[in-house]
């Protein structure tokens, strides 16, 4: 964690809280996914394994997250991932008048393509709710912030 710099808390995922952090070397903002171990004992959860090897493996695409780092941090570990700038949600809550036709169009194309890689690489992405969906200028990215 020394290598980065806390801006602010973004939110809470299923597994943890994510912070919005700076690269302290590079000056790079990324997203810090901080993950406590409930069971010290029994080691990280298959499940975070299984999330942290599928996410390496796979190749770049601009419709899914893509995970920088992780590392080991106090009782759990941390996730570092690309920063993005909102998630759905916040898009439909926070607009001033209802979304037209044709943005729904463009944001459900760019959320079916990322879930559509995912799914070509052998991947069920779990949850189809707003907020882990990030969103950034005209690019959609599935994430599980």
């Amino acid at each position: 964690m020394e290598q980065y710099s806390i801006l602010g808390r973004i939110g809470e995922g299923a597994h943890g809280i994510v912070f919005k952090a700076k690269h302290i070397e590079t000056g790079e903002t990324v997203a810090l996914k901080k993950v406590a171990l409930r069971k010290l004992e029994e080691g990280i959860p298959n499940q975070a394994l299984r999330e942290i090897k599928a996410l390496q493996e796979i190749e770049d695409n601009q419709h899914v997250v893509k995970l920088k780092d992780f590392f080991p941090h106090g009782t759990g570990f941390v996730l570092v991932f690309d920063f993005m700038l909102s998630d759905l949600s916040e898009v439909i809550r926070n607009y001033q008048r209802p979304l037209t036709p044709a943005q729904v169009k463009c944001y459900m194309m760019m959320l079916l393509k990322g879930v559509a890689f995912l799914h070509h690489n052998n991947i069920m992405h779990r949850v189809s709710t707003p907020s882990p969906t990030s969103w950034i200028c005209n690019r959609s990215t599935v994430a599980d912030q």
